[in-house]
Parts: C-alpha cells; sequence; structure tokens
C-alpha cells in the first residue's frame, strides 16, 4: 500500500472509470486506460525498455519474462533452454515462476511439474566474487538463455540483500556472453528499495523488467512485463509460428489500468519520495539497538525494507520460532509475518 489504503487519487480514478468501461479482454481489442499507462510507464523506465506487456499479478509477469526470453532465441534460431536463477530466489508460485525460484517445503509436492535450471549461490558479504565467479562459469560452459534475479534483494529467501556492484557485474557478464538479463521488480519496485524503480539505484538496465504489488497503488491486481524492442520484434511476424502466445481474461483490465496510472501520477509528486525517506531512516534508528544485541544477527535494511535473523538452533523458512513469532507481533496487532526466524 505505497500510499495508504483507498488514497483519494487512486479511488477516483478506479471511480471515475467504473462509469465508462469496467472490462475488456485484451486480445485483439485495447482502450486507452492501457495506451496512457503503457506511454506514462515507458517515460519513467529506462529508454532501451520499449514494448509493455501486461497481465495481472507477479508470478504472472514471470511467466511473460520466461516466455519471451526463450521465445526469442527460438524464433531467431539459437535455441537455449536451461535459465540460470540465484539460489534461495523466488518469482511466484505459478509452475514457471516456482521453477526459477528455490525448491523447498513449499513446491516439493510439484517437483515433477518443475523444469531444470542452473543455480548460482548468492555468496556472503566478503565473498561475492564466488557469485560472479559462478554465472561466468555456466556462461563458459553452455551460454544460457536468460539470467533471472530478484534485484538487489532476495525477498520470500529470507530478506537476503547484496550490494548494487555484484549486480552490476552480472549484467556485464550476462553482455559478454550475450545472455538476456530479466530484473524482477515485483517486490522491489514502488520505492521498497528507496526509488519508485530499483533499477535507479544501481544503473543497470535489464533487457526484460517485471512490475506489480505495488504497481497500483496495492489497490487492484495488475502487472507489465518490459522488453527491449528486437525481444518484441523476433515474435511480431506474419508468421504465425512466431506468435506471442500468452493471455488472460482479465489483462490490462480498464479498473487496473487508470489506478496505475493515478498511482504513478502521485510519485511524480515529491511527497512520496520524502515519506518513503522519512520511513527508511526511521527504520535505520529503530534497528540500531538490535545490532549489539547477541539474540541477533545480520540486522541490515535496503531503502524500506528492514530485516533482522533471531538467532536459533534451526533457523530458515520452516523454523519453529517462526509461528510463535507470528503470535507475538499478531498479538500486539503488528502486521510482521515472519519468514522462518527472519523478521522483517
Amino acid at each position: 500500500m505505497t500510499h495508504g489504503h483507498c488514497h483519494p487519487h487512486i479511488v477516483s480514478a478506479i471511480q471515475d472509470q467504473a462509469s465508462k468501461l469496467n472490462q475488456v479482454i485484451f486480445a485483439g481489442y485495447t482502450h486507452e486506460p492501457a495506451e496512457e499507462l503503457a506511454a506514462q510507464l515507458l517515460q519513467l523506465t529506462p529508454a532501451s525498455l520499449e514494448y509493455v506487456f501486461f497481465s495481472d499479478s507477479g508470478s504472472t509477469s514471470v511467466e511473460v519474462a520466461l516466455k519471451m526470453a526463450l521465445g526469442y532465441w527460438n524464433n531467431i534460431g539459437k535455441r537455449r533452454t536451461r535459465i540460470v536463477v540465484m539460489q534461495h530466489s523466488y518469482h511466484g508460485d505459478t509452475v514457471g515462476a516456482m521453477s526459477v525460484g528455490a525448491r523447498g517445503p513449499f513446491n516439493a509436492a510439484y517437483e515433477a511439474l518443475l523444469f531444470d535450471v542452473t543455480p548460482i549461490p548468492l555468496s556472503a558479504i566478503g565473498r561475492e566474487q564466488e557469485t560472479l565467479d559462478a554465472l561466468y562459469s555456466v556462461c563458459e560452459e553452455q551460454i544460457p538463455p536468460v539470467l533471472i534475479v530478484e534485484r538487489q534483494i532476495l525477498g520470500a529467501g529470507g530478506m537476503l540483500m547484496y550490494p548494487a556492484w555484484v549486480l552490476r557485474e552480472m549484467k556485464r557478464i550476462c553482455q559478454e556472453w550475450d545472455v538476456l538479463f530479466i530484473a524482477d521488480e515485483v517486490m522491489t519496485g514502488r520505492g521498497r528499495t528507496g526509488t519508485l524503480f530499483a533499477c535507479e539505484q544501481t544503473d543497470v538496465t535489464p533487457d526484460i523488467a517485471c512490475y506489480s504489488k505495488g504497481l497500483t497503488g496495492g489497490s487492484l491486481p495488475l502487472a507489465v512485463t518490459l522488453c527491449r524492442a528486437d525481444i518484441f520484434e523476433a515474435h511480431y511476424s506474419t508468421d504465425r509460428n512466431l506468435t506471442f502466445y500468452h493471455s488472460s481474461a482479465y489483462t490490462a483490465n480498464p479498473l487496473a489500468c487508470p489506478a496505475a496510472k493515478a498511482n504513478l501520477d502521485l510519485w511524480q509528486n515529491s511527497e512520496a519520495g520524502t515519506r518513503v525517506s522519512a520511513l527508511a531512516s526511521m527504520q535505520e534508528r529503530a534497528i540500531d539497538p538490535f545490532i549489539a544485541d547477541p539474540r541477533f544477527a545480520n540486522v541490515r535494511r535496503t531503502g524500506t525494507i528492514t530485516a533482522l535473523d533471531l538467532k536459533t538452533s534451526d533457523p530458515g523458512y520452516l523454523a519453529s520460532i517462526g509461528p510463535k513469532l507470528q503470535a507475538f507481533f499478531k498479538h500486539r496487532n503488528l502486521l510482521l509475518p515472519p519468514l522462518g526466524n527472519t523478521s522483517t
């Protein structure tokens, strides 16, 4: 909820649109709210991202990105298949998104559905070169079609944070080996890392980018996947075998698009950035006492995302302390669902 619940500007945009057109299938048709939103997004994102594909959730935006990447290589006659991912990552709960995320108890029952990927480690502070060496080695062995990363923070994996220079180096390696680079900003976009888009802080332009969650200010489901022109052109043909086949009934919903546009309007006001900066500063002050507390480890913050680990004998997503922490927070009217022994 980037601007709080029921922000009047966003509510007004939805109400106004509801009396004009509330739904039409976005296959063979278009409408002004989607076109206006797409134009506004392209003004705000890196110039090399020239096309917008609509969907309706973070998971589907990732599915779209993966299909775009694989379709691109197939259509230009350089078929590549094995996707590179980061260990501990999370990209959603649909089959493709689960496949490029970490394997564990939350998707073990569906293992037969998931396709194989090549993971590279997210190394600890001071050992970042191990991550880069692993990516370079993968590219040397067999040039992959694409690397997908959560930009700066691996969320569900435990709010694992890594420095911007590592992201820049990963992009450089991908460029050297002609590997597409997908940036999943579903969780890290919209002020969560301190700016409207996480790419503003890292000077890394992805070949494909995924945005959702706060896209409408948290009011309605909507997602977009942006891509380079050559990726679009590889699917644009009178040969229908090259068509990018992906659709859902509520893609570019006419009510959700004005909500997203209103949200972007609010971001053009300096008040939004000031509020994000103030929140980040408040969190920095609040976590300071935990740094010296021996019961906690890895106290960290990026933008408005703050996390710390409670030291336990069984750390991880299924740590026994997790349900106890959730009950503790709920009793105090705090919406802080822990990630195992990690509180955020």
